[in-house]
């Protein structure tokens, strides 16, 4: 099989494959791949058995994520909860994963993200092993909102929205700045408590940008003051939830599942048939939680990695655990906010 590369913001095959691709996500989309570029440098590619004269039939797509703090990497894709990798059968799958692992740079790792993987594809590709499993929540809102409703948790998540309603919490959508400014000082004030920085906010500005109106920023506020809010993204006929935020002073106001229901209307409106609520760590209890109250359907998935995955970023360190564990408590919370973001500046290009 010969195996070829194709820029995927250039190249009008890969939309069209999206288009007729039932495993195509918001994450494969140009968009999302232009955004990547313009905050990160992260430059995408799709690796294909297809022919240049051909209709794309198949394909991969990465980006190479070059860093001395965390290592190289080919990942697919940086920043996305899942990508799987579009191929029409398990054997182009092993094809395309093997041409990855060999063409991979001295000292590289390759990381994928799919939803889903075939223990024979895993059995039939050199050196590929799980890395990381997450749990996956998705909410079916084809039927009415009376019966979607009626499948949220009673008290934990019915009665918060009704407490908002008493509170005359009031709902915006849209795509403004404005909006996008509300919501990223709440970002900041939630990526803090978690002792976390905030991703910079060229990377939600350039989201908005190259996504278009398959980007929705929701808020909820208590006398025009933020109470909570989120991004959702969409392709087809599904709803992705992306990142969320709160005023931990005013979550007493439920204004997180007020968010919430008012964004699955808001989508079950404009035709969508799929919630996905994105992916949680498994240590993160109280979020799986609060996702399954939510009557979605939960799944895990597992990332993936080939090569040299001894890199700084896997090697086991107490002494590195014992400095994130300072830096996420005793740090990060109390950095003021311009510092903060400088930390996230910083910091993300690293990660991905």
């Amino acid at each position: 099989m010969t195996i070829s590369n194709i820029d995927p913001i250039q190249d009008p095959r890969w939309s069209a494959l999206l288009e007729k691709h039932s495993d195509a996500s918001i994450f494969h989309t140009v968009g999302w791949l232009k955004a990547l570029q313009r905050t990160y440098g992260f430059h995408a590619a799709v690796y294909t058995s297809t022919a240049a004269s051909a209709d794309l039939e198949d394909g991969i797509v990465c980006c190479r994520v070059h860093s001395w703090l965390t290592g190289n990497r080919t990942v697919s894709l940086p920043f996305s909860d899942h990508c799987q990798p579009l191929v029409k059968n398990d054997g182009t799958f092993v094809e395309l994963l093997s041409f990855l692992y060999r063409e991979r740079m001295p000292g590289e790792f390759i990381e994928i993200r799919p939803v889903r993987m075939q223990s024979s594809i895993v059995q039939a590709t050199a050196s590929i092993q799980e890395a990381k499993t997450y749990c996956l929540h998705r909410l079916d809102i084809s039927d009415s909102r009376h019966d979607i409703f009626a499948r949220f948790h009673k008290d934990c998540i019915q009665r918060k929205i009704h407490r908002a309603e008493r509170e005359n919490l009031v709902y915006h959508s849209g795509r403004s700045i404005s909006l996008l400014k509300d919501f990223y000082g709440l970002q900041v004030r939630t990526r803090r408590k978690h002792g976390l920085p905030p991703q910079p906010f060229r990377w939600f500005s350039n989201l908005l940008d190259c996504l278009g109106d398959q980007l929705t920023i929701h808020t909820a506020t208590k006398d025009e003051l933020p109470v909570a809010a989120m991004i959702t993204i969409r392709f087809k006929k599904t709803v992705t939830y992306k990142y969320g935020c709160s005023n931990p002073k005013l979550n007493n106001m439920g204004g997180v599942p007020f968010l919430f229901w008012n964004a699955i209307q808001n989508a079950k409106a404009g035709g969508a048939t799929e919630f996905d609520l994105g992916r949680s760590d498994l240590h993160n209890q109280g979020l799986i939680d609060f996702k399954d109250r939510l009557g979605s359907v939960r799944s895990a998935i597992s990332y993936y990695k080939a090569g040299d995955i001894q890199s700084k970023s896997q090697r086991p360190s107490t002494v590195g655990g014992r400095a994130t564990f300072i830096l996420q408590r005793q740090v990060m919370p109390h950095l003021p906010g311009r510092f903060l973001m400088l930390a996230g500046r910083l910091f993300y290009k690293h990660v991905g």
